[in-house]
Parts: structure tokens; C-alpha cells; sequence
């Protein structure tokens, strides 16, 4: 497994290896020893499957609140998507900033994503499917989400001049300026937990 830093303080790209033969491949994409090895000890709860038919397809930027914050590992499972996280921790060195990469079923990445971090993606291929472990349920009375497009981000989705295919929900989102946000970065554990 291959882990490599982001340059936001817990937000790691996650690379396992992979083991083929003619047959195909066998990879181990989350093994709870492996992990705590490398200090990443979030205790994941619920599995999330979503399938967006059409590329350019955008789904984000979305958090839950505390006390039901959830830090995620995003991978793809079929197709191609570019992941985006967002810090959203008060006092953190990061703040407001954004890190994106392009997760495949090729590359085999996945996105660890502390709790504190706004999520969203944007899809390159038709019928891609993202996976992903969180560390707590889904509550929606919890969940908030910033405008994927805000200036104030700055986040380059590398659409061009493709028209976004949103949800209702993540057009209304509000912007950056102005957002209090509920997440507080804590040194010791890098803002992992809420």
C-alpha cells in the first residue's frame, strides 16, 4: 500500500497494491490493522455505492455536522471521476483550501477524508460508480454542502465549457463567505475526528 501526503493536513491518497495474473486482480482496499499501522484508525460504520450515468455529473461539496461528522475513503469502482476535498476546519493551516485527484478503476486511488472536510466530485466517463466507507451514518439533519462552484474555493473542476448536471439541493448551496463552520482542526490527530 502506498500512502502518500497531500499537503492538507490528514487528507491522504491512498494507493493498494494490486495482485494479477491472466485471470485479473486482487487488491485489499481497506484493512483495519494496515491502516492503524500508518495511524489512520477511523472506525467506519456504513458503505456508500452511487452509480451518475452521464459525465459531468457533479455531486457536492456535502458534509454532516458534528456530533455525527464522517471522515470517508472514496474510491472508484468503475469508470473515472475527479475527487475533491475541501478543509473546512477553523484554525487549521489549510483552510479553505481544496485538493483534487482523479480517482479510476485504472489507478486504483482512493481519498482518505478526515472528518472537517467538504466532499464533492465531478464524473469524466459514463456510468461511473464511486465507493466509499464513512465513519458514521448518514443523519440528514446534519448534513450541509458549499456551492462546488464558489469563487471563494476556487476549485478547478476541468469541465471547460460543459454544463454541470446538478441535483436541486447542490445548485441551491450556499458559498464560502460567510460559512461558520462547526469543524475545529485539532493538532494532535490532524482534525481526523469531529
Amino acid at each position: 500500500m502506498q500512502i502518500e501526503q497531500t499537503g492538507l493536513p490528514g487528507l491522504l491518497v491512498i494507493t493498494p497494491r494490486r495482485f494479477g495474473d491472466a485471470r485479473g486482480f486482487f487488491a485489499e482496499t481497506w484493512n483495519s490493522d494496515r491502516f492503524a499501522e500508518h495511524g489512520i484508525t477511523t472506525g467506519f460504520v456504513q458503505d456508500n455505492h452511487s452509480l451518475s450515468s452521464q459525465p459531468g455529473t457533479v455531486r457536492g461539496l456535502h458534509f454532516q455536522t458534528p456530533p455525527r461528522a464522517q471522515a470517508k475513503l472514496v474510491r472508484c469502482g468503475r469508470g473515472v471521476l475527479f475527487d475533491v476535498a475541501v478543509d473546512i476546519r477553523r484554525g487549521s493551516p489549510s483552510y479553505g483550501r481544496w485538493f483534487g485527484i482523479e480517482l479510476s478503476f485504472e489507478n486504483g486511488r482512493q481519498l482518505m477524508i478526515p472528518a472537517g472536510f467538504a466532499h464533492g466530485f465531478v464524473t469524466r466517463a459514463p456510468e461511473t460508480e464511486i465507493i466509499y466507507k464513512c465513519s458514521d451514518i448518514y443523519a440528514p439533519e446534519t448534513e450541509g454542502a458549499l456551492r462546488f462552484d464558489d469563487p471563494d474555493i476556487g476549485i478547478d473542476w476541468g469541465m471547460g465549457d460543459t454544463a454541470p448536471i446538478l441535483s436541486d439541493k447542490d445548485a441551491a448551496a450556499g458559498g464560502f463567505a460567510g460559512f461558520d463552520s462547526p469543524f475545529t482542526f485539532d493538532e494532535t490527530n490532524e482534525g481526523a475526528g469531529a
